[in-house]
C-alpha cells in the first residue's frame, strides 16, 4: 500500500511552519494537520502557553484518540502532518507512525533557544524537543531504515536544492510550488497561529539565511549548550 502521510518531526521555531506552508502549496497534497497532538501535551502537562486553554478547547486532547487521528488517514493524495516533538510522551506505542513517511527538520540549538525563550521565557530544554525527536528518530529509523534530516539553516541557503533532494529521498515528485505561498494566515492554521506564527504570516518563501552570529541570554546559552548533543546526533544524518 503507498503511503500517503507524511509526518514532519521538529521543535518549536524550526521553520516548522514555513515547512508546512511550502509542502501545503504541493498540488498533490490533499490536507494538512497542524500539531495534532498539542492539546493533549498541554492538559497532559499544564503548561502555561499563551491561548493555552483556547488550544484545549479547540481540539482532540485524549492521546490515543490522537494517534487513531493521525494513522487513518484517507485521501486522494498526500497528507501534510506538522508534528512537535516534545508534544509525544508515548513513545511505547509509536507504531502508528510506522505507515507515514517520516521526516525530520532540525534547526542550531543557539537559534531555536533564543527564539523560543523570546516567545516563551518560562521554559526547560524538554520544552524544545530535542531529546524527543532523537528518541522518535532512533525508534522509526531502527524499524523502517534512516529517515531524512533537513537542517533550517542549511535549508535557507539553498531552498530549491534541498527540497529537491527531500522529494527525492521520500519518493514524491518535485514541485516548484513548494519555494512560495500566499502571505497571511489560513484555515489549516492551529487556533495558536496568531501568537506563535506572526513571522510566517508576512512571508511568502524561504527567506535567505542571513544569521551570522547571535547573542544569547545565560538562561538561553545553558538550555543550548544541553541540547546540542542531541542535534549533533542528527546532524549526522542531514540532507546537504
Amino acid at each position: 500500500m503507498k503511503k500517503n502521510i507524511i509526518a514532519m518531526w521538529s521543535g518549536p521555531r524550526n521553520l516548522s511552519t514555513a515547512m508546512m506552508r511550502s509542502f501545503e502549496n504541493r498540488q498533490d497534497v490533499i490536507k494538512v494537520i497542524d500539531e495534532p497532538f498539542y492539546g493533549a501535551y498541554l492538559k497532559k502537562f499544564n503548561k502555561n502557553h499563551p491561548l493555552k486553554q483556547d488550544v484545549i478547547n479547540s481540539m482532540e486532547t485524549n492521546y490515543k484518540e490522537v494517534e487513531n487521528f493521525c494513522k487513518k488517514e484517507s485521501v486522494d493524495g498526500y497528507v501534510y502532518q506538522k508534528h512537535m516533538s516534545q508534544h509525544i510522551y508515548d513513545f511505547d506505542s509509536l507504531e502508528w507512525t510506522f505507515n507515514s513517511i517520516n521526516c525530520f527538520l532540525i534547526r542550531d540549538p543557539d537559534l531555536v533557544a533564543a527564539s523560543f525563550l523570546n516567545k516563551w521565557n518560562d521554559a526547560n530544554p524538554m520544552d524544545l524537543g530535542y531529546r524527543q525527536q532523537l528518541e522518535i528518530f532512533n525508534l522509526i529509523s531502527n524499524l523502517n531504515g534512516v529517515c531524512p534530516v533537513v537542517d533550517a539553516s542549511i535549508l535557507l541557503d539553498n531552498p530549491e536544492h534541498v527540497l529537491k533532494k527531500l522529494c527525492l529521498t521520500i519518493g514524491i515528485p518535485w514541485d516548484s510550488r513548494m519555494l512560495s505561498w500566499e502571505s497571511g494566515l489560513r484555515d489549516s492554521d492551529g487556533i495558536w497561529a496568531k501568537h506563535w506564527y506572526p513571522s510566517v504570516m508576512t512571508t511568502t518563501g524561504f527567506t535567505r539565511n542571513t544569521t551570522k552570529s547571535i547573542k544569547l541570554t545565560k538562561d538561553a546559552k545553558k538550555i543550548s549548550d544541553e541540547l546540542r548533543p542531541y542535534y549533533d546526533a542528527m546532524m549526522k544524518f542531514v540532507i546537504s
